[in-house]
């Protein structure tokens, strides 16, 4: 085993690449769960914007179009969640479990075209000096606009929830409904412009697997990524700041077993490559537990149908 052939400032730089489709599906999730809806279709909607974002990409030669169109797609299929569970009243765990496989089965039909077929490249931002700078600038300044896009991102969505009266409309809806309801926020429409919200995040995730993290079409490629954002929502206790920090856990544990795995560290491949998984939920699930008081609950209406009486 050559532990030496790994070099730590690769590994970190890596890390943020690797964390960044979990940090864009994630923090879709947690404005969804925030309005008291419970997506577990995050995974099907990755993997058709991984879809999406590759075919527009290869046919346009645009990256950048590619990725709008994933986040169409994405939304798309949230808002077929959203007309059955917010219209029609299905369950919501099912609903969401159904979307996923509607996601895999389609994606997979749809990709055969284009299994073989590399994308075109996604350029990488020119921050002149800084990217120079010894370390810092190998780790920090040296990655793809998408990396900076989901850090932004996430900063957004934590002043909306914190600061904004959108995001406290938001919260009391998935407080309470009902009182939300009675005091005039029409629930349904915001709980829609919520869940195509999440949608469009897991879907520029997948696209961002699919175009850059593995920049090439394979059926199933999310491969559970989709699964874990919706731990990490959970597991951080629905704080925006908790979520990075769960993605980048995953990351790191990611591609830590990848450079053990060409070091030729003496373990089974296996269990190497289930290792992020587990490792990452158990900390998570740590974490979750040292938590007190309401800041770290669920949202009181989190998966709990909304029909109004008047």
């Amino acid at each position: 085993m050559n532990l030496g052939a790994i070099d730590p400032v690769l590994l970190i730089a890596s890390l943020m690449v690797a964390a960044t489709p979990i940090i864009l599906a994630a923090i879709g999730e947690l404005v969804v769960e925030k309005s008291g809806v419970l997506n577990l279709g995050v995974e099907g909607m990755m993997i058709t914007g991984a879809i999406c974002g590759f075919a527009v990409a290869v046919e346009s030669g645009s990256p950048v179009l590619g990725f709008a169109l994933a986040a169409l797609g994405g939304a798309a299929m949230a808002l077929i969640f959203g007309l059955l569970t917010q219209y029609l009243l299905s369950n919501q765990v099912a609903t969401g479990l159904a979307l996923t496989l509607f996601g895999l089965g389609v994606s997979a039909m749809v990709g055969q075209a284009y299994r073989g077929i590399k994308p075109p490249a996604t350029t990488r931002i020119d921050m002149g000096p800084l990217s120079d700078i010894p370390v810092l600038g190998r780790i920090l300044f040296n990655h793809d606009w998408m990396v900076y896009f989901a850090l932004a991102l996430v900063a957004c969505v934590w002043a909306f929830l914190k600061f904004t009266r959108g995001g406290l409309i938001l919260r009391a809806v998935g407080e309470s409904h009902d009182a939300a309801h009675a005091l005039g926020y029409r629930v349904v429409p915001i709980r829609l412009l919520a869940i195509a919200f999440g949608g469009a995040c897991a879907g520029l995730g997948g696209a961002y697997i699919s175009l850059i993290r593995v920049p090439q079409w394979t059926d199933g490629m999310t491969a559970g990524a989709g699964w874990i954002a919706l731990a990490i929502v959970v597991f951080a206790s629905w704080r925006a700041g908790r979520v990075l920090l769960g993605a980048y856990l995953f990351g790191g544990i990611t591609v830590l077993q990848l450079n053990l795995q060409a070091a030729g560290l003496p373990v089974p491949v296996e269990v190497l490559s289930m290792s992020p998984y587990l490792i990452t939920i158990a900390v998570l699930v740590v974490m979750s537990a040292r938590q007190r008081g309401a800041a770290g609950s669920a949202p009181a209406m989190l998966g709990r149908i909304f029909h109004a009486s008047s």
